[in-house]
């Protein structure tokens, strides 16, 4: 088999359930095998969107906050929602200046990740934010934020640490690191 093929066959689908983010459809699906089963997907209605900032001294910010799915707190990049038809780099800046109160000069992708697409189809885009200058964060009144500024090194012991789980933040603190270290080894800043 190609690995392009799909070999599942969708039968039925139905909406079972949809809000402001996020809808969930059953469907009844023949598998890889040809047995009939079902499959629960989740849906997301916005993309997913990180920022890594790393200033001059290699400092970049972290932010704090509970998370309810988890019942647990997170340390997590400055992170969020990207609507349908919002250009993915607006977004960027508007979660950076919102969450932390930063602005930056650079901004460049440097991942795209499927967050857990067993069973959903969210994807996640993830910038590198240099040039980074201060200003007041603007949090929306779901958040109720805790923003630290570390060492990158101590991010990246956080996640090795298993200090950071959030699959945005482990992804995109450890492609920074490394695509930082490879610039600083070939001369540039």
């Amino acid at each position: 088999m190609s690995e392009q093929n799909n070999p599942w066959k969708t039968l039925k689908e139905e909406i079972v359930y949809q809000n402001n983010w996020i809808e969930v459809v059953h469907k009844d699906v023949l598998n890889p095998n040809g047995n009939p089963g079902i499959y629960g997907q989740v849906n997301f209605k916005n993309i997913a969107i990180g920022v890594v900032p790393v200033d001059d001294e290699g400092y970049t910010w972290l932010v704090g906050q509970y998370r309810f799915p988890l019942e647990e707190y997170s340390w997590e990049i400055p992170e969020g929602g990207c609507p349908v038809g919002e250009e993915w780099l607006d977004a960027a800046i508007r979660e950076l200046k919102e969450e932390t109160g930063l602005q930056a000069e650079h901004y460049e992708i440097i991942s795209k990740i499927h967050t857990s697409n067993s069973v959903c189809n969210e994807v996640a885009y993830i910038y590198l934010a240099t040039g980074i200058s201060h200003g007041e964060s603007e949090p929306e009144d779901t958040e109720e934020l805790v923003v630290k500024r570390v060492k990158l090194s101590e991010a990246i012991q956080m996640v090795m640490e298993n200090k950071i789980t959030d699959s945005m933040s482990v992804t995109g603190l450890l492609k920074a690191d490394r695509i930082l270290r490879n610039r600083k080894k070939v001369g540039f800043n």
